[in-house]
């Protein structure tokens, strides 16, 4: 996994750039693609026979990137070139290279002018939630993750990962907390039916109590049972894609690619009163 570049280096510079991935990316999803993305531009250093990871110079990173927008999307050139600057700051305060030649080198220009996710209506919302059978315990689960999602504006990948203790007391209210990004926690207090979905379904899986144990928990084949494990993101993903009217509502629901979906869903002050909640007429 070191390129031959970084391993020629040296030990000191294959431990930082080990240390990178491990220490200074918390999510893995972006280790993975920043992992491929530097991967790539070393191949391409070596192909272009660029001797030592010191030679790597500005041109060298301009002529790839140029090279790459051929390929690929803007938004993909964008990341590759933010994952490349990211790793030579690291080597830079590491010691291991003088400069970053990365830093001056200016990718394609993208701007969004219109968020890609669609935003479901109250309408749209309701009949989804609605149609899901609460007869077994699983269909409580969907029902209650969905309603998660809704009512907390939240990503799917928040909200698998939540834990029972997530949602707890908080004075006369039940909360839910969130846990974003970057290690973000976002606490907010649960609408009043996400109250409803969440305590029938932990009344009827039995969870109550277990604290740090996965709220959302995996099904156990096709028995109608829950495992101890927690539901995979991809899971939820395709239950919510089977329960959709279509894919395009499922993606607004799990996707939130912009935070422009909503206004509640811009946390900035990363506070969402009580009454902005119970607004929430779905």
């Amino acid at each position: 996994m070191v390129p031959a570049l970084i391993a020629d280096a040296g030990e000191h510079a294959t431990r930082r750039f080990l240390e990178f991935f491990a220490a200074s990316i918390r999510n893995k999803n972006t280790g993975m693609a920043y992992l491929h993305a530097v991967g790539r531009i070393f191949a391409w250093c070596e192909r272009h026979r660029v001797g030592q990871l010191a030679d790597i110079e500005p041109l060298h990173i301009a002529a790839y990137i140029e090279q790459l927008q051929a390929s690929f999307e803007k938004p993909t050139v964008k990341q590759h070139l933010a994952a490349i600057r990211m790793l030579f700051d690291w080597l830079v305060t590491g010691h291991i290279v003088a400069v970053n030649p990365a830093t001056s080198v200016r990718g394609p220009k993208h701007v969004v002018k219109r968020g890609t996710t669609p935003v479901l209506t109250a309408d749209q919302a309701r009949a989804l939630i609605e149609s899901v059978d609460t007869s077994t315990v699983v269909r409580l689960r969907d029902r209650a993750l969905i309603g998660a999602m809704t009512y907390a504006f939240a990503r799917i990948g928040a909200v698998v990962v939540m834990r029972v203790d997530d949602y707890f007391a908080n004075g006369k209210r039940w909360w839910v907390r969130l846990h974003e990004k970057g290690g973000k926690r976002h606490e907010m207090p649960a609408h009043d039916k996400l109250e409803a979905f969440l305590d029938e379904y932990i009344k009827a899986a039995g969870v109550g109590g277990e604290g740090t144990s996965p709220l959302f928990r995996s099904a156990i084949g096709r028995t109608g049972t829950l495992a101890s494990t927690v539901m995979s993101r991809v899971d939820a993903y395709r239950m919510i894609q089977r329960r959709a009217a279509d894919l395009e509502n499922a993606q607004a629901m799990a996707a939130h690619e912009s935070p422009r979906t909503t206004k509640l869903y811009d946390r900035t002050g990363d506070e969402i009163t009580l009454d902005e909640v119970e607004r929430i007429a779905i």
